[in-house]
């Protein structure tokens, strides 16, 4: 099992892409989360309609299970990267995990507690496709 690592936040972009609405917001860089995951304030502030999402069963940190709400379409912007994805209806603070690090080519530095764009494709994302 991956040991999760907890940084320090960093201002992200997040926007519903259905209606438009947008809000920047600090959220905590979670190398063991694997979704984003957004407090139902933000969703409701984001705009979505809680009786038109599906549901999905996730494991917490503290090892019980739990039915969260999931919203889409939705997109995340930082340090000039974006991507499109759902995000888990969940919590008290936004996460940000691994799958939209990884769309977005970001790099966690576990010493630094640091994300920054990937050095070695600083201009435009790069995904392992194979």
């Amino acid at each position: 099992m991956c040991k999760s690592i907890l940084f320090a936040t960093i201002t992200i972009k997040i926007e519903n892409l259905f209606n438009k609405r947008s809000v920047e917001v600090d959220a905590r860089v979670d190398s063991g989360t694997v979704f984003l995951v957004i407090p139902e304030h933000l969703a409701v502030q984001l705009g979505f309609d809680f009786t038109e999402v599906s549901t999905r069963e996730v494991v917490l940190a503290n090892a019980p299970r739990a039915i969260a709400p999931m919203v889409w379409p939705i997109r995340v912007r930082f340090e000039g990267r974006y991507c499109d994805l759902s995000a888990l209806v969940l919590g008290d603070e936004p996460l940000l995990g691994a799958v939209p690090m990884e769309m977005m080519d970001l790099v966690p530095h576990p010493v630094t507690h640091h994300l920054s764009v990937n050095p070695a494709s600083p201009y435009i994302p790069v995904a392992l496709a194979k």
